[in-house]
């Protein structure tokens, strides 16, 4: 499902909406384990895991770049920068399993950004098939599909 693009004080926030057939906690293990974090995305760490702690995303390149957390509650909610934005992962239980709230707020929209929503699309997309046991096909191609949806997205949005 496509996220869903808002204006708020702060810019904009993108919503992506996720409904796992899996516990709160089987899904929070994804976003905290270093296990496995490289599974679905493979430049992201947890260096302490609490509100004031932080991430840390290896840029490849010898840098690595700490990203605060500002809120973290177990099995509910994690928070932290991302640059000079944050995202934000709110989990909540449902009969069927966990619903997974995605939220990017983004300070200014730019052309990097369709890039960023296709990524965390697919993301999403990657952790509900490690979630059921498959292994992701095809990420590149997939990506390539959804940054062309969110080029769209972003840029009748601008249009609004």
């Amino acid at each position: 499902m496509t996220a869903k693009l808002k204006r708020v004080p702060e810019g904009t926030t993108a919503t992506f909406e996720r409904h796992y057939k899996h516990s709160v906690e089987k899904v929070w293990s994804y976003l905290t384990d270093n296990d496995l974090l490289p599974e679905w995305f493979s430049e992201l760490r947890v260096k302490e895991l609490r509100t004031g702690g932080s991430m840390v995303f290896d840029m490849q390149d010898g840098n690595l770049i700490e990203m605060r957390i500002s809120e973290c509650k177990p099995a509910s909610v994690l928070e932290y920068s991302w640059g000079e934005d944050k995202v934000r992962f709110e989990l909540a239980a449902e009969p069927e399993g966990c619903r997974l709230l995605l939220i990017e707020t983004i300070g200014t929209l730019t052309d990097h950004t369709p890039k960023d929503l296709a990524g965390w699309h697919v993301c999403l997309d990657v952790i509900e098939e490690l979630l059921d046991g498959v292994v992701f096909q095809e990420r590149k191609r997939v990506w390539e599909q959804q940054y062309k949806t969110y080029i769209a997205l972003v840029e009748g949005f601008r249009q609004s």
